[in-house]
């Protein structure tokens, strides 16, 4: 009965085939969120999946409705009257298949191993990091017969739709998901052989740019050089918004200066992809910080799309009309509610008051940071060091946006996420895979974590 049986007990979960066994039976649902008609799929990977794979564990489980829209949730409980409470949170719900897509042989709905890489689509986004941790958790019961702390666990089916109703389920609940700390898996590594902490997300603002000048085309011929054309117009007011290597120019946009303990949690860290991933511009973005402090402590800008005219059939004509959409990074220490009046502004002042700002509704997540000094986080690195000897990456937020303020704010728990993926997983894109060394590592830091929290060393309530 010790942490090394344990460990050695997953090890062997994962050597012997049962994890894949158990991932391969969760990838052949399709979960896809975003597909028009998946309710009754969705709600069948919560009760015919999770919650007997979870009761298996001694959870008792309830199935709960989305009071909004989208997919239902799952909220299980193992309690045993310990001093600890821990939530873990995963989602069910997978990006569309795009089965055309991936490589001969292989299907998003069938996990396929090749060399190192788990093949299915959510092997990586998310169905492969829950499993990992629902495996964990199996194998501190079976070697100590007990967890002791408190399980809670929360599931949901719409993530990948900006989790409608996941709110309303929490606040709805709050009692039932009243726990000391959020101990959760989604997300890349920072580097896939580097073991990685993260405590809260970026946030993200959405919105269009829009120059619409008159209606329909005209002759480029007959009226060139004489009627304004909007891509043109739109194309210098989005010069002005940031530099010509990528820095913001709107200083509303940025934060007034880095924490110190942020900055010396990211002294630490180097942004790897592995392998596919693409090569750092060391010139891009604000100067003066390293490329780790510009994605994990900054804010950027990023214009996702430009379009004027008829991009796929392009004619002799002068448009009516100019968009890009647009996207806003942001952390903690700046003020979203003041992005879209900055940019007004900003746009005024340089002579563009025909460019129209159109936020998008359903596109915004707030930004979260955990302080990396916080004794949960100590503890969390703690565990890591002693199970795999390394020291893991301690980054204050991801990189990107997940519905991580609800657990924060609405909940107030402290937020300890736990990677299993890596940042060239193809997680929204054909052929996305889980690196089986990752998820064996992953499996021996969640068992790990898992078995210290029962230990009685965990940071007071």
């Amino acid at each position: 009965m010790t942490r090394e049986a344990a460990i050695a007990a997953v090890e062997a979960h994962f050597d012997e085939g049962q994890f894949a066994a158990d991932l391969a039976r969760r990838v052949a649902i399709a979960t896809e969120s975003q597909v028009e008609g998946r309710g009754p799929t969705l709600a069948a990977y919560l009760s015919d999946e999770i919650a007997p794979s979870l009761e298996r564990l001694g959870f008792s489980a309830e199935i709960v409705d989305n009071p909004v829209r989208g997919g239902p949730a799952l909220i299980a409980e193992r309690d045993e009257g310990a001093a600890v409470t821990v939530l873990g949170y995963g989602h069910g719900d997978v990006i569309r298949g795009l089965e055309p897509q991936w490589h001969e042989g292989l299907s998003p709905w069938e996990l396929t191993r090749r060399g190192d890489r788990l093949y299915g689509r959510g092997t990586a986004d998310n169905k492969g990091q829950h499993s990992i941790n629902f495996a964990a958790l199996g194998a501190v019961l079976q070697t100590r017969g007990r967890l002791g702390f408190n399980a809670k666990y929360l599931i949901e089916t719409g993530e990948e739709i900006g989790s409608p109703g996941l709110r309303e389920i929490c606040r709805n609940h709050k009692d039932k998901l009243a726990a000391d700390v959020l101990i959760a898996s989604d997300g890349p590594r920072l580097a896939p052989e580097r073991p990685t902490i993260f405590l809260g997300a970026r946030g993200a603002m959405n919105f269009d740019l829009v120059v619409e000048l008159r209606e329909g085309g005209h002759h480029s011929g007959n009226w060139g050089g004489l009627l304004a054309n909007p891509g043109v117009i739109l194309a210098h007011a989005l010069a002005t918004i940031a530099s010509e290597k990528g820095a913001i120019r709107i200083r509303e946009w940025v934060p007034s200066h880095m924490p110190n303990s942020v900055r010396i949690a990211l002294a630490d860290c180097t942004v790897e992809g592995g392998e596919d991933a693409p090569e750092i511009d060391p010139d891009w973005g604000e100067p003066g910080l390293t490329p780790s402090e510009k994605v994990f402590g900054w804010c950027s800008f990023e214009i996702l799309a430009f379009t004027t005219g008829n991009p796929e059939n392009p004619v002799n004509a002068i448009p009516p009309k100019a968009t890009a959409t647009c996207q806003i990074r942001f952390v903690v220490g700046v003020d979203p509610e003041g992005f879209m009046p900055a940019l007004r502004r900003h746009l005024d002042a340089h002579g563009f008051p025909m460019v129209r700002i159109e936020p998008w509704k359903k596109a915004y997540f707030p930004a979260t940071r955990l302080d990396p000094d916080h004794d949960w986080v100590r503890w969390a690195a703690r565990s890591i060091v002693a199970t795999t000897g390394k020291r893991p990456a301690i980054l204050p937020n991801l990189g990107g946006s997940l519905p991580n303020d609800i657990f924060a704010h609405d909940l107030g728990l402290p937020t300890i996420w736990v990677p299993h993926s890596y940042a060239s997983c193809s997680q929204h894109a054909p052929n996305e895979h889980l690196l089986a060394p990752v998820a064996r590592e992953g499996l021996r830091v969640m068992t790990g974590i898992y078995w210290d929290l029962g230990e009685g060393g965990a940071p007071s309530a």
